[in-house]
């Protein structure tokens, strides 16, 4: 059995033949390889994080998962479904980067908000797995073909941007912001900072960089708040 896993240009080998080397005669013909659905998924996974849904082809899948293409559709059906499994696997550990317990820690809107993009400066820019976020990049400026891709896009996209809203609306109800604060509006304008934050990673911008967005779009929050300290806090962090 051959295994290494790392994403990038290296490849990852996880086929693995369960006939004793001895008796090689005796495997039929045709007859597809074990290997590590596990690892596999893995591999797809950094590899449509790192090239997006429809760049990605079956051939740079089958290189990447160290499979052939025939254990591929059997283990996973096709590139839609293989992209779906990778994305729950993608999910499952990333989220989006914590904003559900991010916005149930923290004691008010403005610092939850604060937080979930501070902490997502520092893992858009991880040289731990590719940069920038995978629901972000997956489609890239494509359109995808895909119908239930897109809806599962689409889907995640609106569940964070609801979970933003709805902790943007209780700082409302606590006061913490004045009176008739459209949720949904500032909701939406600091998603679309985060996703500019992962298209900027994507491109090489530095972690300092990203931090410093943060400090400029957290200006945006509406007044009514003790902003101050966490500004001058945030500026001191983005300085080299």
């Amino acid at each position: 059995m051959r295994m290494s896993k790392q994403w990038g240009t290296e490849l990852v080998m996880v086929e693995q033949d369960d006939t004793a080397a001895s008796a090689p005669a005796r495997r039929l013909r045709g007859r597809p390889r074990r290997f590590d659905r596990a690892v596999a998924l893995e591999a797809a996974m950094l590899m449509f994080w790192e090239r997006g849904y429809e760049v990605t082809s079956i051939a740079d899948l089958t290189v990447a998962m160290g499979v052939k293409s025939p254990s591929l559709y059997a283990a996973f059906k096709n590139k839609e479904s293989l992209f779906l499994e990778a994305l729950a696997r993608y999910i499952a550990v990333f989220g989006n980067l914590g904003i559900s317990s991010v916005l149930e820690e923290e004691p008010t809107a403005c610092r939850a908000i604060e937080r979930w993009l501070l902490d997502a400066a520092y893992e858009l820019t991880s040289t731990e797995h590719p940069r920038g976020c995978m629901i972000v990049s997956a489609t890239g400026s494509r359109t995808v073909s895909g119908e239930r891709v897109s809806h599962a896009m689409a889907q995640r996209r609106s569940w964070a941007l609801v979970r933003l809203s709805c902790r943007i609306d209780a700082g409302v109800a606590a006061g913490e912001l004045p009176a008739g604060t459209d949720a949904e509006l500032l909701a939406s304008f600091y998603m679309t900072v985060y996703q500019g934050m992962a298209l900027q990673a994507r491109n090489g911008a530095s972690t300092q960089a990203l931090v410093a967005t943060v400090h400029q779009a957290m200006l945006a929050w509406p007044h009514g708040h003790p902003f101050a300290a966490v500004a001058s806090t945030l500026a001191a962090a983005a300085t080299p």
